[in-house]
């Protein structure tokens, strides 16, 4: 519990923090099919980490290429099951809209993160953001939460001021574990 009587939570982003983005001339894309989904090395064992310290665990997700119509809906479901059977994920919340359709839910806006918080009960004030991009660092900022930039040098705009700049999942759950013994955030 986070020291206002809720749920913590760590919010990751999928494609490039979970699982192996395909990067193309410096710029990260979502695998199309689950045979593409590659878990990056030490994913299982920070999620372990972050799950035995309290975190609850859920997957934020842009998926633009389901509104256009290049990922269809039910081979994301298969991916997401894939994701919940091998890993410790409490929830998995997906935005399936483009930059042009002006929804609540697509990063850098704050929804999916919200919309999850509402649910479970989680404090975003003392959750956590991982992303490799910077849509996921401002989502987290809008929300509240402190964010952790996961810095593959992706030719492609920087996130601003993220709290904690890492190389891999495994050195963010690190870091935010470190932030609890140090009394960032408040431990039950």
């Amino acid at each position: 519990m986070g020291i206002h009587g809720e749920l913590r939570a760590v919010f990751l982003d999928r494609d490039g923090v979970i699982i192996r983005a395909i990067v193309r001339e410096g710029r990260p894309f979502a695998p199309g099919d689950e045979e593409g989904l590659e878990l990056l090395p030490g994913v299982a064992t920070a999620l372990d980490r972050l799950r035995s310290a309290g975190f609850r665990l859920v997957v934020v997700t842009n998926q633009p290429d389901v509104a256009r119509g290049t990922l269809r809906p039910d081979v994301l479901e298969r991916m997401h099951e894939q994701l919940r059977f091998r890993l410790p994920i409490d929830d998995i919340r997906t935005c399936p809209h483009d930059d042009g359709d002006g929804c609540a839910c697509r990063k850098p806006k704050p929804g999916l993160l919200e919309a999850a918080a509402r649910a479970a009960g989680i404090s975003l004030r003392d959750s956590f953001m991982v992303g490799d991009r910077w849509r996921d660092v401002e989502a987290g900022r809008r929300a509240g939460c402190t964010t952790v930039f996961v810095d593959y040098g992706y030719n492609e705009r920087r996130p601003v001021d993220p709290d904690a700049v890492v190389g891999s999942l495994a050195e963010a759950a690190s870091w935010i574990l470190s932030t609890q013994e140090q009394g960032g955030h408040e431990i039950d």
